[in-house]
């Protein structure tokens, strides 16, 4: 399951990047530096941290059913 998750939130940075790129091109401002800053460039860390999450659940998660078995 944490695969799963892991990919689709890489694919989703992924897809950002790609389009913060494009938006960038056109969009040059003050305002735009600023949120790059503020929000994309912690990206690779919240990112790291969310995907330990990610795998703290599936552990849990894989704990709790071979507990039901």
């Amino acid at each position: 399951m944490s695969r799963v998750s892991s990919a689709s939130l890489d694919e989703a940075v992924k897809h950002l990047t790609l389009s913060w790129q494009r938006t960038k091109q056109d969009w040059t401002d003050v305002k735009s530096l600023q949120f790059e800053q503020q929000f994309l460039e912690k990206l690779p860390a919240l990112t790291h941290q969310a995907r330990n999450y990610i795998d703290e659940i599936d552990a849990l998660l894989k704990k709790a059913r071979q507990d039901c078995e």
